[in-house]
C-alpha cells in the first residue's frame, strides 16, 4: 500500500530507540521529512544519519528533555525551523518508574505529570495552530494499554496516562472537521528498554530471572510472545496518512492480543 506520505513533515519525540525509533523508521521508509528528539546529540545525529539512508527526506535530531517546558518549546520552534512546519506530530517519552498506588508519594506526581501529561500537551499546543492553518494534521500519544486495563505494579503511569486519554478524546472532537485526528498508540509487551525494567521488577519481586520472567509474560499474551518494536511502527504510519484520515479519537492496541476486554 503506497501511504502517500512524501512531502510530510513530522516531529517525533524520543526517537532515538525503543518504540520512537520504530515509529521515525516507518516514516522514513515512507519518504517523510523527520526530527528527532532525545537527550543525546551524539546518539541523535547517528540515527538521523541512518533515517536519511533508509529513505527519509531529510533528518535532524534536536536534543530535548520533556521534563522541561522550556525544551518543549524550543523544540517546536526548531522544528518548524528546520522542516518549515510539522504535519505529524508523535508524543514519546519514558514512562514512570513501577509500583503499587500504596506506594506512590505526592513528589513522584509532582515529578512526573510535567513529563506524561503537562508537558506534551504544551509540545502539541503550540505546534497545533499551523496544522489548523493548513487544515491538516496528525496527533499521536504512544502510550500504553494500561490506558485501557490498569497494570498491576504500575499505578503512577497508569494515573497520569489517563489524562492523556481525556485530553486526547476532547481535542480528536474539537479539530476532526479540519482534518487533524488525535490518536493514541498502546503497545502491549513489547522488547524495549522499558520492558527489561517493568519485567525485571516483577522477576525481583518473584525471585525469578528476567528471562524466566520474559517467558512466563509470553504465555499470557495469546500471540505466545514479546512483540518486536518493528511490529509497532508501520501503525503509526497507516494513521499517518491519508489512509487513516477517518479514526480519531481512538486507542489502537498493539499487543497480540494481550487486552481481553471488547
Amino acid at each position: 500500500m503506497d501511504l502517500r506520505l512524501r512531502g510530510r513533515r513530522a516531529l517525533v519525540m524520543g526517537a532515538s530507540k525503543g518504540l520512537g525509533r520504530a515509529v521515525a523508521d516507518s516514516l522514513a521508509a515512507e519518504g517523510v521529512a523527520l526530527v528527532i528528539s532525545g537527550r543525546d546529540q551524539a546518539s541523535l545525529d547517528a540515527v538521523a544519519a541512518e533515517l536519511r539512508a533508509a529513505g527519509a527526506a531529510a533528518a535532524h535530531g534536536v536534543p530535548a528533555d520533556v521534563a522541561h517546558a522550556a525544551d518543549m518549546d524550543r523544540l517546536a520552534d526548531e522544528a518548524v525551523r528546520l522542516l518549515g512546519g510539522v504535519d505529524i506530530l508523535v508524543l514519546n517519552h519514558g514512562g514512570p518508574p513501577p509500583g503499587s498506588a500504596l506506594e506512590i508519594s505526592v513528589d513522584q506526581i509532582e515529578e512526573w505529570f510535567p513529563k506524561i501529561v503537562l508537558h506534551p500537551i504544551r509540545l502539541a499546543m503550540r505546534l497545533l495552530p499551523g496544522m489548523r492553518e493548513r487544515r491538516w494534521g496528525r496527533i499521536m500519544a504512544v502510550g500504553s494499554t494500561g490506558m485501557v486495563q490498569p497494570i498491576p505494579n504500575l499505578a503512577l503511569s497508569n494515573i497520569l496516562r489517563a489524562g492523556m486519554v481525556g485530553w486526547n478524546k476532547s481535542l480528536a472532537g474539537e479539530v476532526a472537521a479540519e482534518g487533524i485526528t488525535c490518536n493514541i498508540l498502546a503497545p502491549g509487551s513489547i522488547l524495549t528498554d522499558r520492558t527489561v525494567v517493568t519485567q525485571g521488577g516483577i522477576a525481583a519481586k518473584r525471585g525469578v530471572t528476567l528471562e524466566e520472567q520474559l517467558a512466563e509474560r509470553a504465555k499470557q499474551i495469546p500471540a505466545g510472545r514479546i512483540g518486536e518494536a518493528a511490529e509497532f511502527g508501520p501503525m503509526a504510519a497507516f494513521l499517518a496518512s491519508d489512509h487513516g484520515a477517518y479514526v480519531t479519537g481512538s486507542i489502537i492496541r498493539i499487543d497480540g492480543g494481550l487486552i481481553r476486554s471488547l
